[in-house]
């Protein structure tokens, strides 16, 4: 893959891993997903598989194998993923410049083009 669709941070490339050896899924790809569904619209998703699928785009950063839809890959275009600690534990954070709207919990949003499907949170 020759555009990177999104950035991964040393921080949250750590978190990552250390999931992956605690859930053992070593050597497993990190699906970056989009689905309907949030106050907003749309969600993110993030899980491990172990196979790559036609239709997705791959990178590697950090040493993990990442894998994105190719339908998702406009929509997440330009995202940063990171991981930040604080007192009060700590979690994923992801900026999406293509977000017009998001919802307060930080998980939810909709772009200019796409809108998803928004529910009742």
């Amino acid at each position: 893959m020759t555009d990177r669709v999104v950035t991964i941070s040393e921080a949250a490339a750590f978190q990552i891993k250390d999931m992956m050896k605690q859930n053992e899924e070593e050597g497993s790809f990190l699906r970056v997903a989009v689905k309907g569904g949030g106050c907003s619209g749309l969600s993110y998703g993030m899980g491990f598989e172990q196979e790559v699928n036609e239709d997705d785009r791959q990178d590697e950063q950090h040493g993990i194998k990442i894998i994105i839809n190719k339908e998702d890959a406009p929509i997440l275009s330009g995202v940063k993923i990171d991981f930040k600690q604080s007192l009060m534990g700590g979690g994923f954070t992801i900026d999406n410049p293509n977000a017009i709207a998001s919802c307060g919990c930080g998980s939810s949003f909709r772009t200019a083009k796409v809108t998803g499907t928004p529910e009742n949170c």
